[in-house]
């Protein structure tokens, strides 16, 4: 590795780390915010009359938390993977082949941020039943965790290119 490489990933660890920091609390406050929800929604069932809304406001929080926690579990490596074939291979096509698979989960990602926002463009109009929420607020977290996982693909591509191998994730819990 040259000296003008190290800052660089330095630099692309620091915005990765940064990013992880922003997300995760966003994520428990989602959590968070789920579990208020859904005990405001059984105990009006129960108590009293239903609370319309809060069926609606627990399906968008369930959606956003998916798409973010699962740019946080894409950080750290825990997607489900099958990785006996690729670990069984020499050095030189093991990286080739993490290479590869590295550039296709780019290039969908990218092809999901524009196709999640030409979504969010066709459903601008739509407004959400109980709420009268513009649906484009709900459509957004397509793009955006496609844009973080994109991001955090260029960095490991970078650090595979030019240390040969990613970091190896965090082992922290989310």
């Amino acid at each position: 590795m040259t000296n003008m490489t190290q800052p660089l990933l330095t630099l692309l660890r620091r915005i990765e780390h940064g990013l992880d920091a922003i997300i995760q609390p966003v994520v428990f406050a989602g959590m968070a915010a789920l579990i208020g929800v859904i005990t405001l929604q059984i105990v009006s069932r129960v108590l009293f009359t239903a609370v319309g809304w809060t069926e609606e406001v627990a399906r968008f929080l369930l959606v956003w938390i998916t798409f973010l926690a699962g740019t946080l579990a894409f950080q750290r490596g825990r997607h489900i993977a099958v990785t006996f074939a690729v670990d069984a291979l020499p050095t030189r096509l093991r990286q080739l082949a993490r290479l590869a698979a590295l550039m296709i989960m780019l290039a969908f990602m990218i092809t999901l941020i524009v196709i999640g926002y030409r979504y969010m463009q066709v459903q601008s109009f739509q407004k959400s039943a109980s709420l009268r929420l513009s649906m484009t607020y709900v459509y957004a977290v397509i793009p955006i965790s496609a844009a973080i996982m994109a991001w955090y693909a260029v960095v490991d591509i970078l650090e595979l290119l030019i240390n040969g191998e990613p970091t190896p994730p965090r082992e922290e819990p989310l």
